[in-house]
């Protein structure tokens, strides 16, 4: 049985081949009829993304993007005139409960903009952009960087989403994804600055489950670099992908997953140095770096999430959806041939089985940030 947004369904013996029942569930809290989509199962691990799924995505960051309350400031004060609200702060990113939330948030809809959605959802897509992506405001987002004593702020978290951000908008075939572009470069160059001077400082990458990840960025800011044909950016994060992972064996995955993780720490840094070994020296130094991966249940099935409302509980759910994004990268980088690939595919579907009931749980502590790693599950 798999269940997506909340309802139970067969499968064909298990093959991971028979066709899915998606159920709307009215994303946006609104009166709508539930739509029933039937799709091969196989379409939710190597997408392009459904066009019925973009919807159901969309409607979160859509509601969020605008919603400046409730709000967690990671805010460093310099003085009493600081003390400001969100959106006096960051005018353009000061819905989805956070700074980094709303970067993605942005993606997310950028991704969507890209599958080519029907009129409604293009229309309303366009509107939050065309709100928020302006020059005044982008300039207030970029001072808030220059600001003593914020070497840090979202780093490196925030930084690397933001430079998806400005992937995904570069690569955007859209009449005004250019213009979006435009107005958030000064600090897409900011950030570009930051984290070359920030790598080469940082002699041990950060391994944790969480915004910290070393691994995380490097793939984000990787992907940007290339996509932009940066090569001294690009070097650097060949040199720190290999620095920091490239000797390493025997990565102890069953001890993961930590109560409050929402990345992988093993499975991440796998896909991190996927980006720079070719298939097969990949493929070697994969069997060495998890040599007991198909027989670690602690990583193959779902991690079980206690408390969907809680706000570092609920964490698990996004686990759930970027192990199955890493899953599926990872497989895709190894030889055709390889033993472990099968055993890849059918976990990625239990995990997206397992988190995409909870996208929309009705909890702001999850649904401010959860569609966008959907959208990397199933993409």
């Amino acid at each position: 049985m798999h269940s997506v947004f909340g309802k139970a369904i067969p499968t064909r013996n298990g093959d991971n081949e028979g066709p899915v029942t998606i159920t709307n569930p009215v994303l946006a809290g609104a009166s709508p009829p539930e739509r029933v989509i039937r799709v091969p199962l196989h379409t939710l691990i190597s997408m392009p993304l459904s066009p019925d799924l973009l919807p159901l995505l969309a409607a979160l960051p859509l509601r969020n993007l605008s919603r400046e309350y409730p709000n967690h400031l990671a805010h460093l004060m310099n003085g009493p005139a600081d003390a400001r609200s969100p959106r006096e702060l960051h005018p353009v990113f000061y819905g989805c409960f956070d700074w980094h939330s709303a970067v993605h948030g942005y993606w997310l809809l950028a991704r969507v903009l890209a599958s080519q959605p029907e009129d409604a959802l293009r229309s309303r897509v366009e509107a939050v952009f065309d709100s928020h992506f302006n020059a005044a405001s982008f300039e207030r987002e970029t001072d808030y960087f220059a600001a003593p004593g914020r070497a840090s702020f979202e780093r490196p978290y925030g930084w690397a989403w933001l430079l998806a951000l400005a992937q995904a908008l570069k690569e955007l075939d859209h009449p005004r994804a250019k213009s979006w572009k435009d107005v958030m470069q000064a600090l897409v160059v900011g950030i570009r600055t930051r984290m070359l001077a920030y790598l080469p400082k940082l002699d041990y990458p950060i391994r944790a489950g969480t915004h910290a990840n070393t691994a995380f960025a490097l793939i984000l800011a990787g992907d940007y670099a290339r996509s932009v044909t940066d090569g001294e950016l690009t070097d650097q994060i060949v040199s720190a992908t290999l620095r920091y992972f490239s000797a390493d064996t025997d990565y102890p995955v069953r001890f993961e997953p930590s109560g409050d993780d929402f990345l992988s720490g093993g499975l991440t840094q796998a896909v991190a140095i996927s980006r720079v070994l070719d298939a097969s020296t990949y493929g070697t130094w994969f069997d060495a770096f998890l040599p007991h991966f198909t027989s670690t249940d602690t990583v193959l099935k779902p991690a079980r999430v206690s408390d969907h409302s809680d706000p570092k509980t609920s964490h698990l759910d996004g686990l759930n959806l970027s192990r199955a994004w890493c899953m599926k990268q990872i497989a895709a980088q190894l030889p055709a041939n390889h033993a472990v690939r099968p055993a890849l595919f059918e976990s990625a579907a239990a995990h997206i089985d397992a988190a995409l009931p909870h996208v929309a749980s009705g909890a702001y502590e999850g649904e401010h940030w959860l569609a966008t790693f959907a959208m990397l599950a199933l993409e």
